[in-house]
């Protein structure tokens, strides 16, 4: 296969990570369906985080971290298993801080599940934060799960893209909506006025311009279908200002909305741009964050 077909990757666990708070079991769960579509374990990890809780609290106080993280393990593990008896779930009790235990228990080709806000261990869980942290940070796939809980299906994912550099990560977008025996809508978005007094616009004309991004849009596509011949793909750019605005309103009408991200370290560390930010503090779905790669191979956001 060459470059430019994206084929399927190699979807390994999935990484999920509980604190006992209503979202985070709901993340736990959909990690759970997300496991047993791949036929691949799950692993539940819980942080109790004593490596810095041992320099000051008792033993006694220890004693209840573990004690309450393997009941909590447990408990999540349980309620997984009712619903997909024939999924093996792995349960893990992790001594280090959120960001690092979900960092240290993944494989090079598993995804991290986080929920959009929690209590305790991972109770940072709050996009803003560790949730956010995880989904910056982090070299492999990342899902947080938004939404209302147990809401019907679309039978829609949606990858939204911003041009041909987006074709390395496309490949996990198809294989999720193929998974979920769903249609792939490859999303992007035209803003007249980012054209609007150019020398092109005054050359070409806005509507050239457009036709031109629907074009691109379709060859972006075209690889796609050739390596998924059986998944139903469909194009569509939307016109508007705001990009953020567009995708989270794209969000109410998808199961799962992929985006891909490069991450180049910056400041403190690596960030998300304001979009993928944006995305992830008011989608009304699960977020999948793909990491891609620059043309000099940097991770860059």
């Amino acid at each position: 296969m060459n470059t430019d077909t994206p084929g399927a990757p190699d979807l390994g666990t999935v990484v999920v990570g509980v604190d006992g708070s209503a979202p985070a079991r709901r993340a736990a769960l959909w990690a759970a369906a997300e496991a047993d579509r791949r036929r691949r374990p799950l692993r539940i990890v819980y942080a109790a985080d004593l490596d810095r809780l041992t320099l000051f609290a008792s033993a006694v106080a220890i004693d209840q971290i573990h004690d309450a993280g393997r009941e909590l393990l447990l408990d999540t593990a349980q309620a997984a298993q009712e619903r997909f008896p024939d999924l093996t779930v792995v349960r893990e009790l992790s001594r280090k801080d959120p960001v690092s235990a979900l960092r240290m228990s993944a494989g090079p080709h598993d995804t991290l599940v986080v929920g959009n806000r929690g209590l305790g261990g991972f109770g940072t869980l709050m996009l803003g934060s560790v949730g956010l942290e995880v989904a910056a940070r982090s070299r492999l796939p990342v899902v947080v799960v938004r939404g209302e809980p147990d809401a019907p299906d679309t039978g829609v994912v949606t990858a939204a893209v911003r041009g041909t550099h987006d074709r390395d990560w496309l490949g996990q977008a198809a294989q999720e909506a193929q998974l979920r025996k769903a249609t792939l809508r490859v999303l992007s978005m035209w803003n007249p006025l980012a054209h609007a007094g150019s020398v092109a616009t005054m050359l070409d004309g806005l509507d050239e311009m457009a036709r031109e991004h629907v074009r691109r849009m379709e060859a972006l596509a075209e690889p796609l279908r050739r390596a998924f011949p059986s998944l139903a793909l469909t194009t569509e750019v939307a016109s508007g200002t705001s990009a953020a605005g567009v995708l989270v309103e794209a969000s109410r009408h998808t199961d799962v909305l992929v985006m891909g991200a490069r991450r180049r370290s910056m400041g403190l560390g690596p960030s998300l741009g304001h979009v993928a930010h944006a995305v992830l503090h008011h989608a009304h779905c699960p977020v999948l964050i793909v990491p891609r790669r620059g043309a000099n191979g940097e991770e860059e956001a």
